[in-house]
């Protein structure tokens, strides 16, 4: 038993390492998702001075529908706002023929320092010598004084929140002059055959001056979105699922409904993309005895708790928020515990994961019998976790990013390029190791993490198997002791903060992201939970256990302080002036195996009666459907909220009620495109799956009381991710 602590041990801490070892690759440039060629063609400087002498002496309409399309001053500078955008799509419209070309709009984004010589305006004329009366003014100055260091306390205090954030560069608690340290990042409406610098000094001073100092971003033009080899790749795949769903579903209309003959002589291969049986398939529950009916439950409010966050967490980061400052404030206040600590909802996932592994395998395999089908074992959890995996990212290398547009688009346009460059890490479920800051699919990282314990589990599984229960419980307390030991070993030396947007420590982001969050040492703990819950869950399998009233409110007690504690943790972590290092490791080491307590005890209160109102909820069978689209709703929800940010053509303000709203918006935009997935790639797929590796129709029909098999265990595994 020594022997398997000391290898959980050099095997997870020699990975946690791994992540240490800047084996990050370098993802090339990602503005290769635009046509540069078709950038470069457009410019010409002759052609540019034309038509720019042409509006500036002759057509002054056509002047003023660039200038209304493009630079304005920022709205809301007191809440951090220094953007406009615009008008994206009135700008790209713009199509005039002149006498000698045509004249067509280009949209940049510039960014503009405050801190700089401004041109001045042309003199006056002198007002004629009059004496003018003496206007006492009231001692109102300090008022006026308290205004100024406001502003620069929101600067400064934004400066510090948000590292890189380029609003604002360099302004200090006692600095009066804050405005001076601002940069605007402003919208541009220019003739394409132009550059921004040519178009702007020819407007504000001449051709031959420079009235303006800003630097360049980018640019955009109608259709500079090229095809690739993904495009068609993506085009051609889908079209072909497409094509057998409805070649499968008529198939089966006719046989089963117009013609109503037996469904037993219908061939199940054709049937296997049918819309309708797998629709039925997916929306009909019938109860099987030992089913953890509470699972489906806690699954479903999970993901939601994984939507809701990551709703307001990409409006709070977005590079296009109007009011940052407001935003800061709320994350920072106690009210926004509950979307601080949603972070600690994947740890669910992972309980879940070592939960379903046991129970769904003890007492149906036996170690001779897991060894001897190793193969198959990783075979059926990869063969099931690819078919909706490899459409997400076809979905992100293509039609993602052809479905809209708009000013910041390059934040969808980093996404796309990441997986046309890093699909295959990915897929291989290697990412969190070899590119973890540019991933393809950046929330993917916890599938990655899921098959690498799941690799990792027979190492205790094989004990758990023997049916030897001092063997069992020591694989299992010995591998938890052993990843416990490793992690916190790991916490304390390198440091780390406690959450991934930690405003007191910005420049650490990155760092804790790329070595400690999407670490499989560091997130493994609740996944051994989750083994030790699910083997308890298997040896009371059918038992009526008797637990004191006292006793079992206690534990509900416990349990519950402990994940309110964990849950309000996040509020003093948050404030600006947090610092205190042996709490961040503390944090770090034991607030997710203790979470995986909470989740477990839940479970094992709802299967054996000590639920109570909280079972009834979970159990409800309108979470049945919901929890069998959590897969699918994991792998889409965060592309599309992507999609959904870089479409506005104004700054977004944040405003909690608003983004609730948007929340529901963001999870019923999730179920609809994870259902269709489901239906048009999932489902074929395991049906696909389940022929050819179990045998397929030829098999005898199962009993009452099933064995659970390897598949099975997969699919389970699957559902909960």
């Amino acid at each position: 038993m020594k022997l398997i602590v000391l290898l959980f041990l050099i095997t997870i801490f020699k990975n946690g390492c791994l992540v240490s070892a800047n084996l990050d690759m370098v993802v090339p440039d990602h503005k290769n998702v635009f046509d540069l060629n078709l950038y470069e063609s457009v410019l010409d400087p002759k052609l540019c001075e034309e038509q720019l002498n042409h509006m500036l002496e002759t057509d002054q309409e056509l002047l003023f529908e660039f200038f209304d399309a493009g630079i304005r001053t920022p709205r809301g500078i007191l809440t951090g706002g220094t953007l406009d955008l615009g008008n994206y799509h009135q700008c790209l419209g713009i199509h005039k023929q002149i006498p000698t070309s045509v004249v067509e709009g280009k949209y940049c984004m510039i960014n503009v320092p405050l801190d700089q010589d401004w041109p001045s305006l042309p003199s006056t004329p002198s007002l004629p010598d009059i004496t003018w009366p003496d206007i006492t003014w009231p001692p109102q100055n300090q008022r006026y004084l308290k205004w100024r260091e406001n502003i620069a306390k929101k600067s400064n205090d934004l400066r510090m929140a948000m590292a890189g954030f380029d609003s604002f560069s360099g302004a200090t608690n006692d600095s009066i002059s804050a405005l001076a340290a601002l940069t605007f990042r402003l919208g541009v409406c220019i003739p394409k055959a132009c550059t921004p610098r040519t178009a702007i000094n020819a407007i504000f001073g001449g051709l031959n001056t420079s009235p303006i100092e800003f630097e360049e971003s980018y640019c955009r033009l109608p259709k500079d979105k090229h095809w690739v080899a993904g495009d068609y790749v993506a085009l051609i795949i889908f079209g072909i699922f497409i094509l057998l769903v409805a070649l499968s579903t008529g198939y089966d209309i006719r046989h089963n409904i117009f013609l109503q003959k037996d469904p037993k002589k219908t061939n199940k291969l054709l049937l296997a993309f049918s819309a309708y049986t797998n629709t039925r398939r997916l929306v009909t529950y019938t109860p099987v005895p030992g089913t953890l009916e509470c699972l489906d439950g806690i699954r479903s409010f999970a993901m939601m708790w994984v939507i809701i966050g990551h709703t307001f967490v990409t409006q709070t980061q977005s590079q296009i928020m109007g009011n940052p400052a407001d935003a800061l404030a709320w994350m920072t206040s106690l009210q926004s515990v509950w979307i601080t600590a949603a972070p600690i909802t994947v740890d669910t996932f992972f309980t879940l994961s070592g939960l379903l592994l046991v129970y769904t395998t003890a007492g149906k395999l036996t170690s001779l019998k897991l060894l001897k089908n190793l193969h198959l074992f990783y075979l059926n959890r990869l063969l099931r976790m690819f078919p909706v995996l490899a459409a997400v990212i076809l979905l992100q290398i293509s039609i993602f990013n052809r479905v809209a547009d708009g000013p910041y688009w390059n934040v969808e346009m980093t996404n796309t390029h990441r997986c046309r460059v890093f699909w295959w890490s990915t897929l291989l479920h290697i990412q969190n190791y070899v590119n973890p800051s540019n991933m393809c699919l950046s929330h993917s990282w916890y599938l990655a993490i899921d098959v690498q314990l799941h690799i990792l589990s027979p190492i205790v599984l094989v004990w758990i198997l023997t049916g030897k229960r001092k063997l069992a419980w020591s694989a299992l307390v010995g591998s938890l002791i052993a990843v416990l030991a490793a992690a916190t070993t790991y916490n304390f030396i390198k440091e780390f903060q406690s959450g991934p947007v930690i405003p007191s420590r910005p420049a650490d982001g990155p760092y804790y992201l790329k070595n400690y969050y999407v670490n499989t040492l560091t997130r493994a703990s609740p996944f051994f939970v989750g083994l030790i819950f699910g083997y308890i869950l298997h040896l009371n399998r059918g038992k009526k256990v008797v637990i004191n009233f006292y006793a079992a409110a206690v534990m509900w007690v416990c349990t519950t302080v402990i994940a309110l504690l964990i849950i309000y943790s996040s509020y003093p972590i948050m404030q600006l002036d947090w610092n205190n290092q042996f709490a961040d490791s503390m944090i770090n080491s034991f607030m997710r195996p203790a979470w995986a307590m909470f989740i477990g005890w839940m479970i094992f209160a709802c299967e054996h009666g000590y639920g109570g109102p909280v079972n009834w909820v979970l159990s409800l069978r309108a979470w049945k459907v919901l929890g069998r689209l959590s897969y699918a709703m994991y792998l889409v929800h965060y592309p599309l909220m992507f999609v959904v940010l870089a479409m506005p053509i104004v700054p977004i303000y944040f405003d909690v009620q608003f983004s609730i709203y948007n929340f529901f918006a963001d999870f019923l935009l999730a179920v609809v495109v994870a259902f269709i997935v489901t239906i048009l790639i999932d489902s074929p797929c395991s049906v696909l799956i389940k022929h050819f590796m179990g045998g397929g129709p030829k098999r005898p029909p199962q009993q009452t009381a099933p064995a659970i098999e390897p598949e099975m265990v997969e699919k389970e595994l699957k559902t909960q991710s």
